[in-house]
């Protein structure tokens, strides 16, 4: 059997019972660890389990998928993910490649960003399309996301920004010259996501746009959801470029159309408690 396990958001103890069971009766497990990371590392992770951790990195995951279902048809082998398995970045490969070989597997879900993002108050059947912001280079500076973000903004709903993460990344030198090196882990802030957002609507002023989403639009940045020192902010566009939140991992929301409740509890986290006033955006039932 193959159990794809979703380890929740925070720590060791975030994993359910029936994933816990689970991965103390495997032979082999491996932890995903390029989509996301929870707080506490790999060794405080195998105290807690009582079993060894393999990790698998993108290139284990993508390219030596094989190697992860060795044997999985005559013993247990778990794949332990952050968040929930099918979250932002889905498995569905994994489970393909296990079909094909006859090999039977479970999937043991948790909480993942995709719903706990309901902790700031916003709700979670107003939220639109889910977008992720990736790091802009000298060269290349995608904006599309911000265009879903706007027409998720034009029907009234909010979205949630996943940032992105570059873990075991190599320079273009080093690719180049198919050296194994790789770049330090790096993971996007609020404020670095915020900042190229405001550049965006700059970009468009200049192409002669207004675009719907303003400096002044309310946003929320949150920091380490699920974790105890989870931090979440709200405020304007401006100001998620300089709030401070802390280590990762961070995530943003631009929000839509808010119902009175919603801005309710939005202003339990309000930077600057003028933010929310006179805001056109409200929406009465």
């Amino acid at each position: 059997m193959l159990y794809l396990v979703g380890l929740g958001l925070g720590d060791a103890k975030d994993i359910t019972v029936k994933g816990l069971e689970a991965v103390r009766r495997c032979r082999r497990v491996y932890l995903e660890a390029y989509t996301s990371v929870l707080t506490v590392g790999k060794e405080a992770l195998e105290e807690f389990y009582g079993r060894e951790l393999i990790l698998a990195d993108r290139e284990t995951v993508e390219q030596e998928a094989d190697s992860i279902l060795k044997e999985a048809d005559v013993c247990d082998v778990a794949f332990l993910v952050v968040g929930d398995p099918f979250g932002a970045t889905t498995h569905s490969d994994l489970v393909l490649r296990a079909v094909k070989l006859g090999i039977p597997y479970t999937v043991i879900h948790n909480a993942s960003i995709m719903n706990a993002v309901g902790c700031c108050g916003l709700q979670l059947y107003n939220f639109g399309e889910t977008v992720s912001i990736v790091f802009w280079t000298d060269t290349w500076k995608p904006e599309s996301f911000f265009d879903k973000i706007e027409k998720n903004r034009q029907n009234g709903m909010h979205t949630l920004c996943l940032l992105d993460i570059k873990v075991k990344e190599q320079s273009l030198e080093n690719l180049m010259k198919g050296r194994k090196i790789y770049e330090p882990p790096r993971y996007m802030s609020v404020n670095q996501a915020a900042e190229q957002l405001l550049a965006i609507i700059q970009n468009r002023r200049l192409q002669g746009e207004e675009p719907e989403i303003t400096e002044n639009t309310v946003c929320v940045g949150l920091a380490r959801v699920g974790a105890p020192d989870q931090k979440i902010a709200s405020g304007t566009l401006c100001q998620m470029s300089t709030v401070e939140l802390g280590g990762p991992l961070h995530s943003l929301i631009v929000t839509g159309t808010m119902h009175p409740l919603e801005l309710e509890m939005l202003k339990l986290f309000s930077v600057d408690s003028s933010s929310f006033e006179n805001n056109a955006f409200q929406r009465t039932t």
